[in-house]
């Protein structure tokens, strides 16, 4: 026997464990040994070390190992020679492999790689940028919206669902299923429990199921598209959507979104097919009105296209309820409807649907067949299982409560560290886009902010955001923009993760100059220019809100269009510094600022005199308001 076949690694033998890891330490003993053996790393013939030398080396109990080895030795891929050890075996399935092809000679023929230039087509790539970790759930704040932690995932409920579909009378029914059908059963809970949600009433050969948002898109490109359809994207967009059409091979128009979705105008006129996200716009969140739906339907049947609507996230709507789908309203025929399960649920089962006119369905489901067929029979079941028994509406249920609670708690925090100045940008405010609900907010930070860099300082701080950059074409797009998602971490995390990112876009803006440092009034002055006064500004998310400032110290505050959310509290002034605590909002806690005035305007400053926001001194009250009755 060679040198090289009666070798043995001891300090670099190519085994590491990790306790936390799923797989006990013994699947992952004989998996990596497995992984060396089929890379050629551990040759026929190469010794390993003794199950007791092995066990000392990972720390590890003997009968670890040697069970490991046992299993390898079974299966063929190990042998045992007596007083020698254990070596890997000349026959073993990985060598044969490797040594006698199918097809062909001893030899591998490989080809050269200036042979492939030119028959590879290049593939539509995602634009450089944000890459999520994939120990995204090791950060403490990951705040990202395509993370939901485990916590909502509904493991007991799934279960459940999962044992009934592999029952065996459901697996022989399967079994005998030819060709690529859909489960039957998951079709009819989606046409009596999720689509009249959303104002659709379908057909069974009006629904197709799918593994995903993308893959109903690229089956609708190549069943009904060429090289020269026309097709309109929403700018910002997701890039996804941009890449499957690409690959597609037609013409992409980027269309205009503003705070009330997709712009409905001509340059929609030329276009064949229009890829839209009305319930929570992918990727800024803002949901498209019902008289912007109408105009987007009457311009398709005006223009004789087709809508293909990805309804995104319409679920998580907080404030009221949803908006019908654009398929369920009338006009609708007109549009292909894209859907998934809980979103929640859907990252682990990847279980989507398409729904649109039969003819239309037909074709993509000839394509679907012949390139990947239907997803899971057996997830399919399971998840028709999931719906039947109520765990669906259960779990949406729960979603949109702790959705909701989390997106509270992450627009207080914005509201709280990065104000938003009714009279100038100031170097760390934000604006964020109006929404309805969803599970992300969507972020304007001041023009000299360059996302990418802040996501890269803060993620050494244990934070992740999602800079905008990717979400638009061309090569030159805004980089002062970012996505903050609520799926991933729970609600008490906000503050201290808000305040982190404040902290760095603080540090990265550098000292504020010029007009931003103002010169604050001293104490006596302050007590005589606000008491009574009534200030008028804005939340980080748009809403208005009003201040009074009673001449005895009481605070009085309004928020929102409706004056929907009240809060009462104190204010004082202390040296030279102006004081205001509120019963619920800002944490409840007392904070104390510098004042300026210019005009009506009122500036709130830092310590070192630099502008943190600004109110309108709206009027003057002279007399104390009477005070509330009580009945006791």
């Amino acid at each position: 026997m060679n040198g090289k076949a009666t070798q043995r690694s001891s300090r670099s033998f190519l085994v590491s464990l990790d306790p936390s890891a799923q797989l006990s330490l013994q699947q992952q003993i004989r998996r990596q040994i497995l992984a060396a053996i089929a890379s050629g790393a551990f040759p026929p013939g190469w010794r390993l070390p003794s199950s007791r030398q092995l066990a000392r080396e990972l720390a590890v109990a003997r009968n670890t190992v040697s069970l490991a080895y046992q299993e390898m030795l079974a299966e063929g891929h190990l042998e045992s020679r007596e007083r020698s050890g254990i070596f890997v075996a000349q026959l073993g399935r990985a060598a044969r492999l490797e040594r006698d092809p199918v097809v062909g000679g001893k030899e591998t023929n490989r080809v050269a790689p200036q042979m492939l230039s030119g028959r590879v087509r290049q593939v539509a790539s995602l634009p450089h940028g944000f890459r999520l970790p994939p120990d995204w759930q090791r950060y403490r704040f990951p705040f990202i919206d395509a993370c939901f932690d485990h916590s909502l995932f509904p493991v007991a409920e799934w279960r459940e669902a999962s044992r009934l579909a592999l029952g065996a009378a459901e697996i022989a029914q399967r079994t005998n299923a030819t060709g690529s059908v859909d489960d039957e059963l998951l079709i009819e809970q989606i046409r009596a429990r999720i689509l009249p949600r959303r104002g659709i009433i379908a057909a069974r050969n009006e629904i197709l199921i799918v593994g995903s948002e993308q893959q109903a898109l690229f089956l609708i490109a190549k069943a009904n598209m060429d090289g020269n359809s026309r097709v309109a994207i929403e700018e910002p967009g997701l890039p996804q959507t941009r890449a499957v059409l690409e690959l597609a091979g037609v013409q992409i128009h980027h269309q205009r979104v503003d705070d009330s979705g997709l712009v409905v105008d001509e340059h929609l006129g030329a276009c064949d097919f229009i890829h839209v996200t009305p319930s929570r716009q992918r990727p800024t969140g803002v949901t498209m009105p019902h008289e912007r739906r109408v105009a987007l339907l009457e311009l398709a049947q005006r223009q004789d296209l087709l809508i293909i609507e990805d309804d995104f996230d319409s679920e998580t709507t907080v404030l009221g309820r949803p908006l019908t789908a654009l398929r369920g309203m009338a006009g609708g025929e007109r549009v292909l409807y894209v859907a998934s399960l809980s979103r929640a649920l859907a990252p682990a089962i990847q279980i989507s649907f398409l729904c649109g006119p039969a003819e239309i369905i037909a074709a993509a489901r000839q394509v679907r067949d012949l390139a990947t067929h239907s997803p899971s029979p057996t997830t399919q079941r399971a998840a028709a299982h999931f719906l039947a028994l109520g765990h669906h509406d259960a779990l949406g249920a729960r979603v949109l409560r702790i959705v909701q609670e989390r997106l509270l708690a992450l627009r207080d925090a914005i509201n709280h560290y990065m104000p938003q100045s009714l009279a100038e940008p100031l170097p760390q405010s934000v604006a964020i886009a109006p929404t309805a609900g969803g599970s992300s907010v969507w972020v304007r930070g001041p023009a000299g902010l360059d996302a990418r860099r802040l996501a890269v300082e803060v993620e050494r701080r244990g934070v992740l955001i999602e800079p905008a950059s990717g979400y638009f074409s061309g090569d030159d797009p805004p980089l002062n923009m970012f996505r903050l998602g609520v799926g991933g971490i729970p609600a008490d995390r906000y503050r201290e993760g808000v305040a982190t990112i404040a902290e760095v876009m603080k540090e990265l803006a550098g000292p504020a100059t010029g007009p931003r440092k103002r010169r604050p009034l001293r104490g006596d002055a302050i007590a005589e220019r606000l008491r009574g006064a009534t200030l008028l500004y804005r939340t980080v998310y748009g809403e208005p809100c009003t201040m009074v400032l009673g001449p005895d110290g009481t605070l009085e505050g309004r928020a929102g269009f409706a004056s929907e959310e009240v809060d009462s509290g104190r204010w004082w002034v202390e040296g030279d510094l102006w004081f205001r605590q509120w019963r619920e909002w800002a944490y409840g806690e007392a904070s104390g600022y510098r004042i300026a005035i210019r005009g009506d305007q009122l500036f709130w400053l830092d310590a070192d005199g630099h502008q943190v926001d600004s109110a309108v001194i709206a009027a003057r009250h002279s007399e104390p308001p009477a005070p509330a009755s009580t009945d006791h």
